[in-house]
């Protein structure tokens, strides 16, 4: 894509980025951390079963040059002693195989994490392709991988040759000692300079895992072209959202639309902004808004209040202090109590006017209404 369009590579991978890399069984992975922890577990292995081990070879070695001519000319007694002998042997290694599998689990998920990718094990032409086999040979992975294995041996036989040199004298002193403590000692040798040659892989993996971070995140890397069109495929194009934004905006109308009814009264800027009041002493001790609008909305509102003789007022300041100060379902805030009670008390009043109770009432005039300046909103605004 980055060489189809000129974009570089410059952002980084997004999460569905990385969780479709996931689902195609690309993770990082670090071949050095791997053999690293397998060296290990081996040595560990050995420090712990080995004693037992070379106690149960020397035993077997012993009962096996120990046949007599009888035994050794009977084909079924051989099969015997060798099944036996198989036997013991397996069963005095089975902490040291243990210790490697679980090394061997443990190893490559060490770096990635525990991953299973059906799409992973699908048959792909490309890799029995010889040209793409060609070009992977004299790629920069290609090159990066012969420099680390040409860093494993010097390393890793630098390390040998210490050891070696090291351990000439204990090396040389074996061939004077007695079989079983030749044997013990020379399995102590070997497994210090085991240890010490599998711990210069520590170097390599410490280098190797950071680069392996780095590259399985540069080769995911997307251009900005490549993020956009994430974008649109996974929220949608702009377009379709804005006609799902209208379309709740029309059905969150629709329903305040339907309680505007059962308003109190409506006040209005008389022209620009229309808000509806209620008050119901069972859902609370302050009146609330039920509907409101601007321009379009607002005469939409004045309209539905006609139909059904809710009292319209005009007031203007307070009109736009309920407009700008509530949402459709709140409470009048406390600064305008009052004035919305003035409001109120001349809507019962006309109420008992239209049952021919009481006097016609005059509506409270606009200077008569307090906005408090913390809730008073210009008209220009």
């Amino acid at each position: 894509m980055a060489e189809e369009t000129g974009q570089e590579k410059t952002e980084e991978p997004t999460a569905k980025r990385l969780r479709d890399a996931r689902e195609k069984g690309d993770v990082p992975r670090s071949k050095e951390l791997t053999t690293t922890i397998l060296l290990l577990a081996a040595v560990l292995a050995a420090f712990i079963f080995g004693a037992q081990v070379v106690r149960t070879m020397a035993g077997m070695m012993r009962s096996n040059f120990m046949l007599d001519q009888a035994t050794i000319a009977d084909p079924a007694q051989m099969i015997i002693h060798f099944v036996n002998s198989m036997t013991e042997g397996f069963l005095s290694l089975w902490g040291f195989f243990l210790l490697v599998l679980i090394a061997a689990v443990v190893g490559p998920i060490a770096l990635g994490g525990w991953n299973f990718s059906g799409q992973a094990l699908q048959p792909k032409g490309s890799r029995i392709n010889p040209l793409s086999g060609i070009k992977r040979m004299f790629s920069l992975n290609a090159l990066t991988e012969l420099l680390k294995g040409m860093a494993k041996f010097l390393v890793v036989g630098a390390v040998a040759v210490g050891v070696l040199l090291w351990d000439r004298p204990e090396i040389a002193s074996l061939a004077k000692q007695a079989t079983s403590s030749a044997m013990e000692h020379a399995l102590e040798i070997l497994i210090w300079s085991f240890l010490l040659m599998s711990a210069s892989m520590i170097l390599i993996s410490v280098v190797d895992v950071p680069f392996q971070m780095y590259s399985y995140k540069k080769k995911l890397k997307m251009t900005l072209q490549e993020v956009k069109d994430e974008m649109k495929n996974t929220e949608g194009k702009p377009e379709v959202k804005g006609r799902i934004r209208q379309m709740q905006r029309e059905i969150s109308q629709r329903r305040m639309m339907k309680e505007v009814p059962e308003a109190d009264v409506v006040i209005t800027n008389p022209t620009h902004y229309s808000v509806a009041i209620r008050y119901d002493q069972s859902r609370g001790n302050a009146p609330f808004v039920v509907a409101k609008g601007a321009d379009f909305v607002a005469l939409k509102i004045r309209e539905i209040a006609e139909e059904h003789d809710v009292p319209l007022l005009a007031s203007p300041a307070l009109a736009r202090a309920l407009y700008h100060a509530t949402e459709v379902g709140d409470e009048v805030p406390i600064g305008l109590y009052k004035s919305v009670a003035q409001v109120l008390a001349y809507v019962y009043q006309l109420k008992r006017y239209r049952k021919r109770l009481d006097e016609k009432p005059e509506p409270p005039d606009e200077s008569e209404i307090e906005i408090p300046e913390s809730l008073r909103v210009d008209p220009d605004e």
